[in-house]
Protein backbone atom coordinates (compact mmCIF):
# COMPACT_ATOMS: atom_id res chain seq x y z
CA UNK A 1 0.00 0.00 0.00
CA UNK A 2 2.87 2.38 0.79
CA UNK A 3 4.50 1.71 -2.60
CA UNK A 4 1.20 2.22 -4.43
CA UNK A 5 0.67 5.47 -2.51
CA UNK A 6 4.09 6.71 -3.62
CA UNK A 7 3.42 5.90 -7.30
CA UNK A 8 -0.02 7.55 -7.33
CA UNK A 9 1.32 10.66 -5.55
CA UNK A 10 4.01 11.04 -8.23
CA UNK A 11 1.49 10.74 -11.07
CA UNK A 12 -0.86 13.20 -9.35
CA UNK A 13 1.97 15.70 -8.96
CA UNK A 14 2.60 15.75 -12.71
CA UNK A 15 -1.10 15.92 -13.56
CA UNK A 16 -1.73 18.78 -11.13
CA UNK A 17 1.34 20.90 -11.84
CA UNK A 18 1.50 20.56 -15.62
CA UNK A 19 -2.03 19.76 -16.85
CA UNK A 20 -4.82 20.48 -14.38
CA UNK A 21 -4.08 24.16 -13.62
CA UNK A 22 -3.80 25.05 -17.30
CA UNK A 23 -6.94 23.13 -18.31
CA UNK A 24 -9.16 24.52 -15.54
CA UNK A 25 -7.92 28.09 -15.71
CA UNK A 26 -7.83 28.03 -19.51
CA UNK A 27 -11.41 26.76 -19.84
CA UNK A 28 -12.65 29.19 -17.19
CA UNK A 29 -11.04 32.16 -18.90
CA UNK A 30 -12.31 31.11 -22.35
CA UNK A 31 -15.91 30.75 -21.18
CA UNK A 32 -15.73 33.91 -19.06
CA UNK A 33 -14.90 35.98 -22.14
CA UNK A 34 -17.20 33.97 -24.44
CA UNK A 35 -20.17 34.62 -22.13
CA UNK A 36 -19.04 38.17 -21.30
CA UNK A 37 -18.50 37.08 -17.69
CA UNK A 38 -21.85 35.40 -17.17
CA UNK A 39 -20.83 34.70 -13.56
CA UNK A 40 -21.05 38.45 -12.91
CA UNK A 41 -23.81 39.58 -15.30
CA UNK A 42 -26.27 36.79 -14.53
CA UNK A 43 -25.38 36.05 -10.92
CA UNK A 44 -28.45 37.84 -9.59
CA UNK A 45 -30.66 35.98 -12.05
CA UNK A 46 -29.27 32.66 -10.83
CA UNK A 47 -29.84 33.58 -7.18
CA UNK A 48 -33.45 34.55 -7.89
CA UNK A 49 -34.10 31.28 -9.73
CA UNK A 50 -32.68 29.27 -6.83
CA UNK A 51 -34.04 31.12 -3.81
CA UNK A 52 -37.14 32.70 -5.33
CA UNK A 53 -39.07 29.41 -5.15
CA UNK A 54 -37.08 27.55 -2.50
CA UNK A 55 -38.83 24.50 -1.07
CA UNK A 56 -37.76 21.42 0.86
CA UNK A 57 -40.57 19.40 -0.72
CA UNK A 58 -40.54 19.77 -4.47
CA UNK A 59 -43.17 18.14 -6.60
CA UNK A 60 -42.54 14.64 -7.84
CA UNK A 61 -42.15 14.47 -11.61
CA UNK A 62 -42.80 11.49 -13.84
CA UNK A 63 -39.45 12.25 -15.49
CA UNK A 64 -36.66 14.66 -14.72
CA UNK A 65 -36.32 17.01 -11.78
CA UNK A 66 -37.24 20.55 -10.82
CA UNK A 67 -34.38 23.05 -11.26
CA UNK A 68 -33.89 23.19 -7.47
CA UNK A 69 -33.86 19.39 -7.14
CA UNK A 70 -31.22 19.23 -9.86
CA UNK A 71 -29.19 21.92 -8.09
CA UNK A 72 -29.59 20.17 -4.72
CA UNK A 73 -28.34 16.93 -6.25
CA UNK A 74 -25.39 18.81 -7.78
CA UNK A 75 -24.58 20.63 -4.52
CA UNK A 76 -24.86 17.34 -2.63
CA UNK A 77 -22.03 16.12 -4.88
CA UNK A 78 -20.04 19.36 -4.55
CA UNK A 79 -20.40 19.98 -0.81
CA UNK A 80 -18.64 16.96 0.62
CA UNK A 81 -15.39 16.14 2.33
CA UNK A 82 -13.61 18.47 -0.09
CA UNK A 83 -15.07 21.39 1.83
CA UNK A 84 -13.74 20.18 5.19
CA UNK A 85 -11.00 17.57 4.78
CA UNK A 86 -9.92 18.78 1.32
CA UNK A 87 -9.76 22.44 2.33
CA UNK A 88 -7.91 21.49 5.50
CA UNK A 89 -5.33 19.60 3.46
CA UNK A 90 -4.89 22.51 1.07
CA UNK A 91 -4.26 24.92 3.94
CA UNK A 92 -1.90 22.61 5.85
CA UNK A 93 0.13 21.83 2.72
CA UNK A 94 -0.08 25.05 0.69
CA UNK A 95 -0.63 27.55 3.50
CA UNK A 96 -3.56 29.96 3.94
CA UNK A 97 -2.84 31.40 0.48
CA UNK A 98 -4.13 28.21 -1.15
CA UNK A 99 -7.64 29.42 -0.31
CA UNK A 100 -7.11 32.53 -2.43
CA UNK A 101 -6.27 30.35 -5.43
CA UNK A 102 -9.36 28.23 -4.70
CA UNK A 103 -11.41 31.43 -4.97
CA UNK A 104 -9.77 32.30 -8.30
CA UNK A 105 -10.38 28.80 -9.68
CA UNK A 106 -14.00 28.96 -8.50
CA UNK A 107 -14.65 32.41 -10.00
CA UNK A 108 -13.65 31.25 -13.47
CA UNK A 109 -15.17 27.83 -12.75
CA UNK A 110 -18.60 29.46 -12.49
CA UNK A 111 -18.37 30.22 -16.22
CA UNK A 112 -17.15 26.69 -16.91
CA UNK A 113 -20.03 25.08 -15.03
CA UNK A 114 -22.47 27.37 -16.86
CA UNK A 115 -21.14 25.85 -20.09
CA UNK A 116 -21.34 22.32 -18.70
CA UNK A 117 -24.95 22.71 -17.57
CA UNK A 118 -26.19 24.33 -20.80
CA UNK A 119 -24.44 21.75 -22.98
CA UNK A 120 -25.83 18.93 -20.83
CA UNK A 121 -29.32 20.34 -21.40
CA UNK A 122 -28.80 20.71 -25.15
CA UNK A 123 -27.42 17.21 -25.72
CA UNK A 124 -29.49 15.15 -23.26
CA UNK A 125 -31.52 12.14 -24.42
CA UNK A 126 -35.11 11.45 -23.29
CA UNK A 127 -35.93 7.74 -23.46
CA UNK A 128 -39.33 6.26 -24.36
CA UNK A 129 -40.19 5.68 -20.69
CA UNK A 130 -39.53 9.36 -19.95
CA UNK A 131 -36.25 8.83 -18.13
CA UNK A 132 -33.48 11.26 -19.03
CA UNK A 133 -29.88 10.47 -19.92
CA UNK A 134 -27.47 13.36 -20.00
CA UNK A 135 -23.93 14.37 -19.16
CA UNK A 136 -20.47 14.79 -20.68
CA UNK A 137 -20.55 11.54 -22.68
CA UNK A 138 -23.34 13.04 -24.79
CA UNK A 139 -21.73 16.39 -25.47
CA UNK A 140 -18.35 14.72 -26.01
CA UNK A 141 -19.90 12.68 -28.84
CA UNK A 142 -21.52 15.87 -30.15
CA UNK A 143 -18.12 17.59 -30.22
CA UNK A 144 -16.25 14.72 -31.84
CA UNK A 145 -17.89 12.41 -34.33
CA UNK A 146 -16.79 8.90 -35.19
CA UNK A 147 -14.35 6.66 -33.37
CA UNK A 148 -12.47 9.46 -31.62
CA UNK A 149 -15.66 10.75 -30.04
CA UNK A 150 -16.66 7.26 -28.93
CA UNK A 151 -13.20 6.70 -27.44
CA UNK A 152 -13.23 9.98 -25.49
CA UNK A 153 -16.78 9.37 -24.26
CA UNK A 154 -15.92 5.81 -23.21
CA UNK A 155 -12.73 7.01 -21.50
CA UNK A 156 -14.71 9.60 -19.55
CA UNK A 157 -17.41 7.09 -18.60
CA UNK A 158 -14.88 4.60 -17.22
CA UNK A 159 -12.98 7.36 -15.38
CA UNK A 160 -16.09 8.75 -13.67
CA UNK A 161 -17.31 5.30 -12.62
CA UNK A 162 -13.94 4.66 -10.99
CA UNK A 163 -13.48 8.22 -9.67
CA UNK A 164 -16.91 8.84 -8.18
CA UNK A 165 -18.84 5.61 -8.07
CA UNK A 166 -16.00 3.62 -6.53
CA UNK A 167 -12.94 5.61 -5.33
CA UNK A 168 -14.88 8.77 -4.51
CA UNK A 169 -17.34 6.91 -2.36
CA UNK A 170 -14.38 5.44 -0.49
CA UNK A 171 -13.11 8.94 0.32
CA UNK A 172 -16.48 10.01 1.66
CA UNK A 173 -17.02 6.94 3.85
CA UNK A 174 -13.38 7.17 4.93
CA UNK A 175 -13.95 10.72 6.17
CA UNK A 176 -17.17 9.75 7.96
CA UNK A 177 -15.38 6.87 9.65
CA UNK A 178 -12.38 9.01 10.64
CA UNK A 179 -14.54 11.75 12.16
CA UNK A 180 -16.67 9.31 14.17
CA UNK A 181 -13.53 7.44 15.22
CA UNK A 182 -12.17 10.72 16.60
CA UNK A 183 -15.24 10.96 18.85
CA UNK A 184 -15.85 7.34 19.90
CA UNK A 185 -12.41 5.74 19.90
CA UNK A 186 -9.65 8.34 19.31
CA UNK A 187 -6.89 6.10 20.69
CA UNK A 188 -7.97 3.07 18.64
CA UNK A 189 -8.39 0.78 21.61
CA UNK A 190 -10.87 -1.60 19.95
CA UNK A 191 -8.76 -3.08 17.14
CA UNK A 192 -10.27 -5.99 15.22
CA UNK A 193 -7.38 -6.68 12.80
CA UNK A 194 -4.50 -4.98 11.00
CA UNK A 195 -3.63 -4.40 7.33
CA UNK A 196 0.13 -3.98 7.37
CA UNK A 197 0.80 -1.16 9.83
CA UNK A 198 -2.79 0.10 9.61
CA UNK A 199 -5.17 -0.93 12.39
CA UNK A 200 -8.85 -1.54 11.65
CA UNK A 201 -11.15 -0.83 14.57
CA UNK A 202 -14.62 -2.02 15.49
CA UNK A 203 -15.86 1.55 15.09
CA UNK A 204 -14.63 1.73 11.49
CA UNK A 205 -16.27 -1.58 10.58
CA UNK A 206 -19.58 -0.59 12.21
CA UNK A 207 -19.61 2.80 10.45
CA UNK A 208 -18.81 1.17 7.12
CA UNK A 209 -21.67 -1.31 7.44
CA UNK A 210 -24.26 1.30 8.45
CA UNK A 211 -23.29 3.79 5.73
CA UNK A 212 -23.23 1.06 3.07
CA UNK A 213 -26.68 -0.28 4.03
CA UNK A 214 -28.37 3.15 4.15
CA UNK A 215 -26.76 4.12 0.84
CA UNK A 216 -28.00 0.89 -0.75
CA UNK A 217 -31.58 1.70 0.30
CA UNK A 218 -31.41 5.13 -1.35
CA UNK A 219 -29.67 3.80 -4.49
CA UNK A 220 -32.54 1.37 -5.06
CA UNK A 221 -35.06 4.22 -5.13
CA UNK A 222 -33.61 5.80 -8.28
CA UNK A 223 -33.27 9.49 -9.10
CA UNK A 224 -36.61 10.50 -7.56
CA UNK A 225 -35.60 9.15 -4.14
CA UNK A 226 -32.14 10.69 -4.47
CA UNK A 227 -33.68 14.08 -5.33
CA UNK A 228 -36.13 13.78 -2.46
CA UNK A 229 -33.26 13.20 -0.02
CA UNK A 230 -30.90 15.86 -1.37
CA UNK A 231 -33.45 18.68 -1.62
CA UNK A 232 -34.11 18.28 2.13
CA UNK A 233 -30.62 17.40 3.26
CA UNK A 234 -28.57 20.06 1.42
CA UNK A 235 -30.22 23.22 2.86
CA UNK A 236 -30.32 21.78 6.38
CA UNK A 237 -26.69 20.64 6.42
CA UNK A 238 -25.42 23.90 4.91
CA UNK A 239 -27.23 26.04 7.48
CA UNK A 240 -26.08 23.80 10.35
CA UNK A 241 -22.44 24.00 9.23
CA UNK A 242 -22.53 27.77 8.78
CA UNK A 243 -24.11 28.34 12.20
CA UNK A 244 -21.37 26.21 13.80
CA UNK A 245 -18.70 28.14 11.93
CA UNK A 246 -20.14 31.47 13.01
CA UNK A 247 -19.98 30.29 16.61
CA UNK A 248 -16.22 29.72 16.25
CA UNK A 249 -15.75 33.11 14.59
CA UNK A 250 -17.51 34.78 17.51
CA UNK A 251 -14.91 33.34 19.89
CA UNK A 252 -12.06 34.18 17.46
CA UNK A 253 -13.44 37.56 16.38
CA UNK A 254 -10.25 39.45 17.28
CA UNK A 255 -8.30 37.28 14.83
CA UNK A 256 -10.60 37.61 11.81
CA UNK A 257 -8.76 40.63 10.26
CA UNK A 258 -5.46 38.74 10.64
CA UNK A 259 -7.05 35.61 9.14
CA UNK A 260 -8.29 37.42 6.03
CA UNK A 261 -4.94 39.18 5.68
CA UNK A 262 -3.08 35.86 5.79
CA UNK A 263 -5.16 34.44 2.93
CA UNK A 264 -4.14 37.30 0.64
CA UNK A 265 -0.59 37.73 1.96
CA UNK A 266 0.43 34.09 1.67
CA UNK A 267 -1.18 33.70 -1.74
CA UNK A 268 1.74 35.72 -3.12
CA UNK A 269 4.45 35.07 -0.51
CA UNK A 270 3.75 31.44 0.47
CA UNK A 271 7.41 30.67 1.16
CA UNK A 272 7.13 32.76 4.34
CA UNK A 273 4.88 30.13 5.91
CA UNK A 274 5.47 26.80 4.15
CA UNK A 275 9.21 27.22 3.59
CA UNK A 276 11.35 26.61 0.50
CA UNK A 277 12.06 29.01 -2.34
CA UNK A 278 9.48 31.48 -3.62
CA UNK A 279 8.93 29.57 -6.87
CA UNK A 280 8.55 26.17 -5.22
CA UNK A 281 6.24 27.51 -2.51
CA UNK A 282 4.03 29.36 -5.02
CA UNK A 283 3.82 26.20 -7.11
CA UNK A 284 2.61 24.24 -4.04
CA UNK A 285 0.04 26.90 -3.08
CA UNK A 286 -1.29 27.07 -6.64
CA UNK A 287 -1.45 23.31 -7.15
CA UNK A 288 -3.17 22.78 -3.80
CA UNK A 289 -5.70 25.48 -4.66
CA UNK A 290 -6.33 23.93 -8.06
CA UNK A 291 -6.69 20.29 -7.08
CA UNK A 292 -8.63 20.88 -3.87
CA UNK A 293 -10.74 23.50 -5.64
CA UNK A 294 -11.60 20.93 -8.29
CA UNK A 295 -12.48 18.31 -5.70
CA UNK A 296 -14.63 20.84 -3.86
CA UNK A 297 -16.68 22.68 -6.51
CA UNK A 298 -16.19 20.14 -9.37
CA UNK A 299 -16.40 22.86 -12.06
CA UNK A 300 -14.78 21.43 -15.19
CA UNK A 301 -14.67 17.89 -13.83
CA UNK A 302 -17.82 16.74 -15.64
CA UNK A 303 -19.73 15.37 -12.65
CA UNK A 304 -22.55 17.83 -11.93
CA UNK A 305 -23.74 18.13 -15.58
CA UNK A 306 -25.42 14.76 -14.99
CA UNK A 307 -27.71 16.39 -12.41
CA UNK A 308 -28.31 19.57 -14.42
CA UNK A 309 -29.28 17.53 -17.48
CA UNK A 310 -32.21 16.14 -15.42
CA UNK A 311 -33.78 19.57 -14.81
CA UNK A 312 -37.04 20.42 -16.56
CA UNK A 313 -36.44 24.02 -17.69
CA UNK A 314 -37.64 26.18 -20.58
CA UNK A 315 -34.14 27.09 -21.76
CA UNK A 316 -30.65 25.60 -21.16
CA UNK A 317 -29.57 29.07 -20.01
CA UNK A 318 -31.97 28.83 -17.06
CA UNK A 319 -30.19 25.80 -15.63
CA UNK A 320 -26.80 27.27 -16.50
CA UNK A 321 -27.27 30.25 -14.17
CA UNK A 322 -28.64 27.93 -11.47
CA UNK A 323 -25.51 25.76 -11.79
CA UNK A 324 -23.31 28.80 -11.16
CA UNK A 325 -24.98 29.30 -7.79
CA UNK A 326 -23.89 25.79 -6.82
CA UNK A 327 -20.20 26.70 -7.27
CA UNK A 328 -20.73 29.96 -5.39
CA UNK A 329 -22.36 28.23 -2.41
CA UNK A 330 -19.78 25.46 -2.38
CA UNK A 331 -16.63 27.60 -2.52
CA UNK A 332 -17.41 31.17 -1.52
CA UNK A 333 -19.75 30.22 1.33
CA UNK A 334 -19.13 26.71 2.74
CA UNK A 335 -15.44 26.28 1.92
CA UNK A 336 -14.65 29.84 2.98
CA UNK A 337 -16.23 29.17 6.36
CA UNK A 338 -13.95 26.13 6.75
CA UNK A 339 -10.93 28.28 5.89
CA UNK A 340 -11.84 31.05 8.34
CA UNK A 341 -12.37 28.55 11.17
CA UNK A 342 -9.10 26.68 10.59
CA UNK A 343 -6.88 29.70 9.96
CA UNK A 344 -8.30 31.81 12.79
CA UNK A 345 -8.00 28.89 15.23
CA UNK A 346 -4.68 27.30 14.23
CA UNK A 347 -2.64 29.98 12.45
CA UNK A 348 -3.26 33.18 14.41
CA UNK A 349 -1.99 34.34 17.79
CA UNK A 350 1.47 34.28 19.38
CA UNK A 351 3.37 31.10 18.70
CA UNK A 352 0.56 29.54 16.69
CA UNK A 353 2.67 28.82 13.58
CA UNK A 354 5.47 27.16 15.58
CA UNK A 355 2.96 25.01 17.46
CA UNK A 356 1.24 24.13 14.19
CA UNK A 357 4.50 22.94 12.62
CA UNK A 358 5.32 20.86 15.67
CA UNK A 359 1.88 19.20 15.53
CA UNK A 360 2.27 18.45 11.83
CA UNK A 361 5.69 16.89 12.36
CA UNK A 362 4.40 14.83 15.29
CA UNK A 363 1.43 13.62 13.23
CA UNK A 364 -1.13 14.79 15.78
CA UNK A 365 -2.56 17.25 13.25
CA UNK A 366 -3.69 15.99 9.84
CA UNK A 367 -6.15 17.09 7.19
CA UNK A 368 -8.55 14.45 8.53
CA UNK A 369 -8.76 15.95 12.02
CA UNK A 370 -7.77 19.60 11.41
CA UNK A 371 -11.33 20.90 11.63
CA UNK A 372 -11.96 19.05 14.86
CA UNK A 373 -8.68 20.34 16.33
CA UNK A 374 -9.68 23.87 15.27
CA UNK A 375 -13.02 23.61 17.08
CA UNK A 376 -11.37 22.21 20.19
CA UNK A 377 -8.78 25.01 20.14
CA UNK A 378 -11.29 27.81 19.63
CA UNK A 379 -14.06 26.78 22.00
CA UNK A 380 -13.84 27.31 25.79
CA UNK A 381 -13.35 24.24 27.98
CA UNK A 382 -16.98 24.13 29.11
CA UNK A 383 -17.99 23.03 25.58
CA UNK A 384 -16.23 19.76 26.28
CA UNK A 385 -16.26 17.39 23.30
CA UNK A 386 -18.85 19.43 21.38
CA UNK A 387 -16.42 20.42 18.62
CA UNK A 388 -15.44 16.84 17.76
CA UNK A 389 -19.06 15.71 17.75
CA UNK A 390 -20.30 18.67 15.70
CA UNK A 391 -17.65 18.24 12.97
CA UNK A 392 -18.33 14.50 12.86
CA UNK A 393 -22.06 15.14 12.33
CA UNK A 394 -21.35 17.73 9.60
CA UNK A 395 -19.00 15.33 7.84
CA UNK A 396 -21.60 12.60 8.08
CA UNK A 397 -24.19 14.75 6.29
CA UNK A 398 -21.75 16.23 3.76
CA UNK A 399 -20.06 12.99 2.84
CA UNK A 400 -23.21 10.88 2.74
CA UNK A 401 -25.03 13.33 0.46
CA UNK A 402 -22.03 13.22 -1.87
CA UNK A 403 -22.03 9.43 -1.91
CA UNK A 404 -25.63 9.21 -3.14
CA UNK A 405 -25.15 11.88 -5.84
CA UNK A 406 -21.87 10.45 -7.08
CA UNK A 407 -23.37 6.99 -7.25
CA UNK A 408 -26.13 8.34 -9.49
CA UNK A 409 -23.59 10.04 -11.79
CA UNK A 410 -21.65 6.79 -12.11
CA UNK A 411 -24.86 4.85 -12.75
CA UNK A 412 -25.73 7.05 -15.75
CA UNK A 413 -22.36 6.25 -17.29
CA UNK A 414 -22.81 2.54 -16.63
CA UNK A 415 -26.08 2.80 -18.55
CA UNK A 416 -24.20 4.49 -21.40
CA UNK A 417 -21.55 1.75 -21.54
CA UNK A 418 -24.00 -1.17 -21.10
CA UNK A 419 -26.76 -0.24 -23.51
CA UNK A 420 -27.58 -3.88 -24.37
CA UNK A 421 -27.37 -5.19 -20.80
CA UNK A 422 -28.25 -2.04 -18.90
CA UNK A 423 -30.07 -3.69 -15.97
CA UNK A 424 -27.30 -6.23 -15.35
CA UNK A 425 -24.65 -3.53 -15.58
CA UNK A 426 -26.43 -1.32 -13.06
CA UNK A 427 -26.86 -4.20 -10.58
CA UNK A 428 -23.19 -5.18 -10.81
CA UNK A 429 -22.12 -1.54 -10.49
CA UNK A 430 -24.33 -0.99 -7.43
CA UNK A 431 -23.00 -4.07 -5.63
CA UNK A 432 -19.38 -3.06 -6.26
CA UNK A 433 -20.11 0.55 -5.22
CA UNK A 434 -21.61 -0.61 -1.90
CA UNK A 435 -18.55 -2.79 -1.27
CA UNK A 436 -16.26 0.19 -1.92
CA UNK A 437 -18.23 2.33 0.51
CA UNK A 438 -17.57 -0.27 3.21
CA UNK A 439 -13.89 -0.65 2.29
CA UNK A 440 -13.40 3.12 2.35
CA UNK A 441 -14.40 3.22 5.99
CA UNK A 442 -11.61 0.86 7.03
CA UNK A 443 -8.72 1.61 4.60
CA UNK A 444 -5.81 4.02 4.86
CA UNK A 445 -6.80 7.68 4.40
CA UNK A 446 -3.94 9.00 2.21
CA UNK A 447 -4.12 6.23 -0.39
CA UNK A 448 -7.89 6.60 -0.77
CA UNK A 449 -7.55 10.36 -1.36
CA UNK A 450 -4.71 10.01 -3.87
CA UNK A 451 -6.54 7.37 -5.93
CA UNK A 452 -9.65 9.56 -6.05
CA UNK A 453 -7.62 12.57 -7.13
CA UNK A 454 -5.97 10.53 -9.89
CA UNK A 455 -9.23 9.43 -11.50
CA UNK A 456 -10.75 12.90 -11.01
CA UNK A 457 -7.90 14.38 -13.03
CA UNK A 458 -8.43 11.81 -15.79
CA UNK A 459 -12.10 12.91 -15.99
CA UNK A 460 -11.13 16.54 -16.48
CA UNK A 461 -9.11 15.96 -19.65
CA UNK A 462 -11.83 14.67 -22.06
CA UNK A 463 -14.49 16.88 -20.42
CA UNK A 464 -12.58 20.14 -20.89
CA UNK A 465 -11.45 19.21 -24.41
CA UNK A 466 -15.10 18.71 -25.42
CA UNK A 467 -16.25 21.91 -23.68
CA UNK A 468 -13.70 24.01 -25.55
CA UNK A 469 -14.56 22.28 -28.84
CA UNK A 470 -18.24 23.22 -28.32
CA UNK A 471 -17.57 26.80 -27.25
CA UNK A 472 -19.74 28.02 -30.14
CA UNK A 473 -22.79 26.25 -28.67
CA UNK A 474 -22.51 28.11 -25.37
CA UNK A 475 -24.51 31.30 -25.63
CA UNK A 476 -26.04 33.54 -23.00
CA UNK A 477 -29.63 34.61 -23.67
CA UNK A 478 -30.01 38.33 -23.27
CA UNK A 479 -32.56 39.40 -20.71
CA UNK A 480 -35.66 40.92 -22.23
CA UNK A 481 -37.30 44.03 -20.81
CA UNK A 482 -40.68 43.49 -19.17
Amino acid sequence: MDKLLEIVQTLNGYLTDYILIFLLMGAGIIFSFKTRFVQVRCFGEGMRKVFGNLTLKGKKNESGLTPFQALATAIAAQVGTGNIVGASGAILTGGPGAIFWMWVIAFFGMATIYAEATLAQKTRVVKEDGSILGGPVYYIKTAFKGKFGKFLAGFFAVAIILALGFMGSMVQSNSISGAIQEVLDPNKQHILFSIGSYDVTATAVAVGLVVALVAAFIFLGGIQRIASVTEKLVPIMAVMFLVGGLLILVFRAQYIPETVGMIFKYAFTPQAIIGGSFGAALKIALSQGAKRGLFSNEAGMGSTPHAHAQANVKRPHDQGVVAMVGVFIDTFVVLTMTALVIISSLYTGDGAIEGLRASLEAGTLTKANAMQVAYTTALPDFFGNFGNIFVAVCLLFFAFSTIISWNFFGKLNVQYLCKKNEKVGVVVYSVIAIAFIFLGAILQNDLVWELTDFFNYLMVIPNVIALVALVGMVDVIKRTKK
